[in-house]
């Protein structure tokens, strides 16, 4: 079973990148001048006054220990799950008070040689222990667990938390606190992406407010989540612009989704990789489609996840759809759907969803871009653009190997039923094919564009090149719809 949880960039800034040299050069030059221990002391003034304002901002941002366990030891760390017993308020608190405790202790101890030039170094060297401590522990749990494991119980952390309860108290805040906010909930493909990236390990997608907003006070605003997010609907904003976002999102082709019980019928092996699942609705027994639209299917129930897959076919009286899933041998959903589901199974799906691939209705020509996997909503996009005789459609497929294409023979059929269709094939990486070889955007560049709607669907490192190609050729970006598969 693939891990839960993904190792990702969260590293985005120059301080986020580079901060951790600021703890080196404390904890460990500190042990040579002591006095660099001082440094410290600007350092929980600055973070206990941000957080008044921002919650833990400073943590996701500016803090030199996470620029340390992020940026050196996050490629090597185990990301495991955090133990519960790290992540309860009493042992957070408990540890609080241990250390207020100690270091109070050693600075009242100290404080004797006050007017000395000993007092100094012996102050100083009280933070140095301590940003030596943190930087050893800290290492240790990121390397063992995962990288923010320490930061669940950090003592500046929990000062942080109190410091921001007491401005919400007084709503000090309210202007400036800024918060995970999802641009509208129906859209939200709730894969968990946003939970398995976090370096909490939160769970943002179950438990955004009324208000769009996550509320977590453990959240770091790092915003590692809003990079992530698969469907580009999250940010880091004041309850104030969060609104303003809700009221400019677009919800079309999401107003419609809703929750389904359907029964796998069918499990279709296309390659090794590849396999088709038909499921028949049981409740509702119907559900109206559009062509290019996808579907949610639950892969478990806890936590709450769900994968997005593009609807390949569906049956024209809506009682049945299919969908096309290619494993990921390191895909956590993959694996699952894989491993687990068979026919007979009852499976909960919501949808339908999305208008990223929709066809423009006023469209004459049309042109499709898959890629890969990518080809599965273009299946019935074909047959929609066929039934209206006014319409003309182009369909370059690419992919790396010959055995990767999908669908072939039903698309050759319905290339050789109508001279509408025109259905080019291109490999890019196989020496047997006798086809035409390189890729999508060799036969873009053949063509002639103009008054054309394109709509693409494949890889990521697909998607660019084409759209630069497209743009070069004179299509209009408003002309070009996309989805990455």
């Amino acid at each position: 079973m693939n891990s839960f949880y993904i190792k990702t960039n969260r590293v985005f800034t120059p301080i986020r990148k580079y901060g951790w040299i600021f703890t080196l050069l404390v904890a460990i030059g500190g042990l040579w001048y002591p006095k660099l221990g001082l440094l410290v002391l600007p350092v929980m003034l600055t973070l206990t006054i941000l957080s008044f304002f921002k919650g833990r901002y400073w943590c996701g941002n500016f803090c030199p220990h996470g620029s340390l366990f992020d940026s050196l030891l996050g490629p090597v760390s185990r990301n495991k799950k955090i133990p519960k017993f790290f992540k309860s308020k009493v042992f957070g608190t408990m540890f609080l008070a241990f250390f207020m405790f100690n270091m109070i202790r050693k600075i009242l101890k100290v404080s004797a040689l006050y007017g000395t030039m000993l007092f100094w170094d012996k102050l100083g060297f009280i933070f140095v222990a301590s940003y030596l401590m943190v930087t050893v522990v800290g290492g240790i749990l990121s390397l063992l667990i995962t990288q923010r494991t320490w930061c669940n119980f950090c003592p500046m952390g929990m000062m942080q938390m109190l410091s921001y309860k007491l401005g919400k108290l007084i709503r000090a805040n309210k202007r400036t606190d800024q918060k995970i906010t999802v641009a509208s909930k129906d859209m939200c493909h709730t894969c968990g992406k946003c939970s398995r990236v976090c370096p909490m390990q939160l769970t943002p997608y179950l438990e955004f407010t009324d208000e769009n907003q996550f509320n977590s006070e453990k959240c770091l605003r790092c915003s590692t989540c809003v990079v992530n997010c698969p469907a580009g609907i999250l940010s880091l904003n004041t309850e104030k612009k969060a609104r303003a976002v809700i009221e400019e999102t677009n919800p079309e082709g999401y107003e419609n989704r809703q929750k389904i019980k359907a029964k796998i019928i069918e499990v279709l092996d296309l390659n090794d990789e590849v396999k088709q699942y038909t499921f028949q609705l049981i409740n509702p027994k119907k559900v109206d489609y559009k062509a290019g639209q996808f579907i949610l299917v639950k892969i478990q129930e806890e936590p709450k996840m769900f994968r997005a897959y593009s609807i390949s076919s569906y049956h024209a009286s809506g009682t049945e759809l299919s969908i096309t899933v290619k494993k990921d041998p390191k895909g956590y959903g993959t694996d699952i759907m894989f491993n687990r589901f068979k026919v007979e199974d009852v499976i909960e799906l919501e949808g339908p969803m999305g208008t990223e691939l929709v066809i423009d209705k006023l469209a004459e020509k049309v042109v499709f871009v898959a890629g890969g996997i990518g080809i599965t909503p273009f299946l019935p996009m074909v047959r929609e653009v066929l039934d209206d005789e006014n319409k003309k459609v182009t369909l370059i497929y690419g992919v790396n190997k010959e055995n990767e294409f999908l669908y072939h023979d039903e698309l050759k059929e319905l290339d050789l039923q109508s001279d509408r269709l025109a259905f080019k094939q291109v490999v890019a990486f196989d020496d047997n094919w006798k086809g035409r070889k390189g890729f999508v955007t060799d036969i873009l560049k053949e063509m002639n564009l103009d008054g054309h709607k394109v709509y693409l669907c494949g890889p990521k490192p697909m998607i660019q090149p084409t759209v630069k190609q497209l743009v070069k050729q004179g299509v209009k970006k408003d002309d070009i719809r996309y989805e990455s598969a």
